[in-house]
């Protein structure tokens, strides 16, 4: 199985977005020497918590410091974007890093409503035409416009010698079809879903005629080397997404420490029960087990995790713990 990552650029209680950042670059370098396949870096905007509004910007610099992994968005918001932008962002990074970049599509606002007008003032009107949106911007990567067309004379400069690969991502059936549709490859947001996932892959595989069909999952995960200790991580996560919902998230993922002084209502308690459904936490032999189940009931050989921690050197060293788990380069 082949393992990659969705980094969502978390800034952590106690420190800046600039060090955020570059926590991103290093872990993407050392994901470049562990084996994953993919580092995909997530478009938010205004939202507590996390960094990064720009992924094309931020993908420039790691595909600058790494070699071999495929690097790319997770996803580019296109509603908020007319698609020939977009298309120069990405074929100038295919350009810098030949066979190495993804286009991950996302129809989400990521933000505020008011982020949205102040982004596309038009946005649900842009969210209403995302599929003909998606049209054209295959359109220019591919640059097939047909002959009479108004785009047909222009080019989004550079063009790459190997185009950027589009992805759509969805967490539900409805983008699953889309992407039967379009015949595009498929990537489901398991970790933020509470529909059943493995059915909505299937049925983008049965559905998928243009093309072979091609799907991965993104699941939330924490390992640690005892399970005790990847659940104590976790707990700063859970506070962390309540705060979020409560909007008040701003100084970032709490610590494991700020976390055990939660005072968690009834309620919430609830809450995070249903959060643990999601988040997979356990030691390396625990978590493949668990990984390796999602694998068999999705029919993937693609997981992309996302692990969001307070400390960085537990979120990479995570992602070490699992490299080193399922043998990445051996």
């Amino acid at each position: 199985m082949k393992l990659s990552i969705l980094d969502q650029v978390p800034v952590s209680a106690g420190v800046t977005p600039k060090q955020a950042l570059e926590e991103t670059i290093k872990l993407a370098k050392a994901a470049d020497e562990l084996g994953y396949t993919r580092y995909w870096v997530a478009e938010h905007h205004d939202l507590d918590g996390l960094a990064l509004p720009a992924p094309d910007i931020l993908l420039g610099i790691i595909g600058s410091v790494t070699k071999r992994i495929r690097v790319g968005s997770g996803a580019v918001l296109l509603p908020n974007y007319k698609p020939f932008n977009i298309a120069e962002r990405y074929n100038v990074l295919a350009t810098l890093f030949p066979g190495r970049v993804d286009i991950g599509i996302g129809r989400a606002p990521g933000g505020s409503a008011e982020v949205s007008i102040a982004l596309a003032d038009n946005f649900l009107d842009k969210v209403r035409s995302f599929p003909e949106l998606i049209d054209e911007l295959l359109h220019f990567l591919h640059q097939d416009f047909p002959e009479g067309h108004l785009y047909a004379k222009i080019a989004p400069s550079p063009v790459p010698d190997k185009t950027p690969t589009p992805w759509l991502l969805g967490t539900s059936g409805k983008s699953a079809i889309l992407a039967a549709e379009k015949g595009l490859p498929y990537v489901f947001g398991h970790f933020m879903s509470g529909e059943d996932g493995p059915e909505i892959v299937k049925t983008y595989r049965e559905q998928c005629k243009k093309t072979e069909p091609k799907a991965f999952v993104a699941v939330s995960v924490i390992c640690a080397e005892t399970t005790e200790e990847a659940e104590e991580l976790a707990l700063s996560n859970y506070v962390w997404k309540l705060q979020q919902d409560k909007g008040i998230a701003k100084n970032g993922v709490p610590s494991v420490e700020e976390a055990k002084r939660y005072p968690f209502t009834k309620k919430e308690l609830e809450t995070v029960q249903n959060m643990k459904e999601k988040l997979i936490v356990g030691n390396p032999k625990k978590v493949k087990q668990k990984l390796e189940q999602l694998q068999k009931e999705y029919e993937v050989d693609e997981l992309m995790i996302v692990t969001i921690t307070h400390s960085y050197e537990a979120r990479k060293k995570s992602y070490e713990l699992l490299a080193a788990e399922f043998g990445l380069l051996d």
